[in-house]
């Protein structure tokens, strides 16, 4: 076990230090300008993303999970007992409903600010 942590340890320090050196940056401001058709940019390409935008998307990737670990919900009621499944899928969309509640609740789910 030692020996795999040494060599998982040497591996990750090697593969930070080559990370370091490999890349050579040669900015300039043909490369540091956003690409508009050939037209002179209109402004930053550098603009923040609204938060909300996140919130939206790992809403939408919680849900997907959520898709993805009730598949088996069907299959696992033909097992001898199959009170266990129903119980943790209940309570799984019970937790994600909750949730889902509270963020609308809390103004999350708005997109116009």
């Amino acid at each position: 076990m030692l020996m795999f942590l040494l060599v998982t340890l040497l591996l990750s320090i090697i593969l930070v230090l080559v990370c370091f050196w490999l890349p050579l940056t040669n900015p300039n401001t043909e490369k540091l300008s956003p690409y508009e058709c050939g037209f002179d940019p209109h402004g930053s390409a550098r603009l923040p993303y609204s938060m909300r935008f996140f919130l939206i998307a790992i809403l939408f990737l919680l849900f997907d999970l959520e898709i993805a670990l009730l598949l088996p919900t069907p299959w696992a009621m033909q097992l001898p007992n199959p009170a266990t499944a129903f119980t943790w899928t209940f309570i799984l969309i019970t937790l994600l409903t909750l949730g889902l509640a509270y963020e609308w609740s809390q103004g999350g789910l708005e997109w116009a600010e």
